[in-house]
């Protein structure tokens, strides 16, 4: 464990990119693009291999070629617990007609944290990188050490939330469920 009496964490101000090794640049790129909204900008000139930069939502992707792309791993199972980059969305039902419209393979789960549910989807991209698909902004975020919430939504009444140590999530087939507006 590091010694928090060094001076604290690295002085971050927010998520830039991740970058994605890929077996096709072309077919993420279309990917990215078509399926989750992400538009092509501009790479440095001086980067030496094959790539490409997106951007939306406020976090850029970075797709760079595999030099030897057969030897990528191909992923079929869909893991929920894998690796993964979750997007926030404002209709799951929207997301989920479209991703049936593209033919594109996904599990639904939900998790249930003191009455307030979270829907989630999850497929991969071309090259079995994970993707969730969320209502996470229905759970507030509390910090784990106690505190005001960082986030929270506004219909959430947090006085009936359980207070824990350590949020632990619940599968539920219930129906009803809180949403933000």
């Amino acid at each position: 464990m590091l010694d928090s009496k060094k001076g604290g964490a690295l002085p971050l101000s927010s998520l830039n990119h991740i970058s994605l090794l890929c077996r096709s640049v072309e077919a993420s790129l279309d990917f990215y693009q078509n399926v989750l909204g992400f538009t092509p900008i501009r790479r440095p000139g001086s980067l030496d291999f094959d790539g490409a930069w997106l951007f939306k939502y406020g976090i850029g992707i970075h797709l760079l070629q595999y030099a030897d792309p057969e030897a990528l791993p191909k992923k079929t199972e869909i893991n929920p617990k894998d690796n993964h980059i979750s997007f926030q969305c404002e209709s799951m039902t929207l997301v989920e007609k479209k991703l049936k419209e593209l033919d594109i393979a996904y599990i639904q789960q939900r998790v249930e944290e003191g009455g307030i549910y979270v829907d989630q989807l999850f497929f991969h991209d071309p090259d079995g990188f994970m993707i969730e698909i969320c209502n996470c902004d229905n759970l507030p975020v509390i910090p784990y050490e106690g505190g005001e919430p960082v986030r929270v939504c506004k219909r959430v009444n947090l006085g009936t939330m359980p207070q824990q140590k350590m949020a632990i999530p619940y599968a539920s087939t219930e129906e009803s469920h809180v949403t933000c507006a």
